[in-house]
């Protein structure tokens, strides 16, 4: 999912890691037949035919038109639509959301979480993974002190929480936590030697599009050259992922 993003599916596909890594996420929401499912940012639909197959109602939703429109054209069990998490206004409540890779693209979390109590049962259950305190912090930063070297703004617009961070907004949103983790989990890129430049090219839009395509192509040079010795081991880069994992459940 993206806030503001419309992203290129194809280009999503390389980056198959996302949706991967969150198939692990599915034994925790343990769906079963009949049960209605929100899946929050969906992306490409993956996981959400992935839910639908144990006979769960699922409805797919993301921010990203072009996202859902190849959703649609790859699975047609689930539902899919165009929508706003912080403001979505379902048909039915559902019994569970679900939601991978997607929460810290969002600015507003409060009006998220408003969000997903309204559309929750009672004793509805949230599962959700997401960059934590420290994502990619090396990757940020080799791209932000080579931006900044060039005197352009680099404000990162994605939201890492920690656990003691985000566990009180849960409660704040009538919400027990019964599951918090923040951990570390380094990730092969897909493309090779390319793997670094085509990360920062999917994800990193909101602090490289404004720049020409030299001076793009500099900085991303500038950031592989700050972080080849320790992420790059002359085939694959690795990605320093910290990923926030809750579980809780609307009380």
């Amino acid at each position: 999912m993206s806030d503001g993003n419309d992203w290129d599916p194809a280009a999503y596909e390389d980056h198959a890691f996302v949706y991967e890594y969150g198939e692990s996420l599915l034994s925790l929401l343990d769906p079963q037949p009949g049960e209605r499912i929100l899946d929050i940012g969906c992306g490409t639909g993956e996981l959400t035919a992935e839910i639908a197959a144990s006979e769960a109602e699922v409805v797919g939703i993301d921010s990203s038109a072009k996202m859902i429109d190849a959703a649609r054209d790859r699975h047609s069990e689930p539902t899919f639509r165009v929508a706003d998490a912080t403001a979505f206004d379902p048909d039915e409540s559902f019994d569970a959301v679900f939601s991978n890779a997607a929460f810290h693209w969002i600015d507003d979390q409060d009006a998220l979480l408003s969000t997903i109590a309204d559309a929750l049962v009672q004793n509805g259950r949230l599962v959700a993974e997401f960059g934590g305190r420290g994502n990619v912090a090396a990757i940020n930063g080799a791209l932000q002190s080579a931006l900044r070297e060039r005197g352009y703004d680099a404000e990162l617009p994605w939201y890492f929480a920690s656990i003691d961070e985000y566990a009180p907004r849960l409660a704040d949103h009538g919400f027990e936590v019964r599951l918090a983790r923040l951990f570390d989990r380094p990730t092969e890129l897909d493309g090779g030697k390319n793997g670094l430049r085509q990360l920062y090219d999917m994800f990193c839009d909101d602090l490289l599009d404004h720049l020409d395509n030299e001076t793009r192509a500099a900085v991303i040079s500038d950031a592989e050259d700050a972080l080849r010795e320790e992420y790059f081991d002359g085939e694959t880069w690795t990605a320093d992922y910290r990923r926030l994992r809750m579980v809780a459940v609307k009380e």
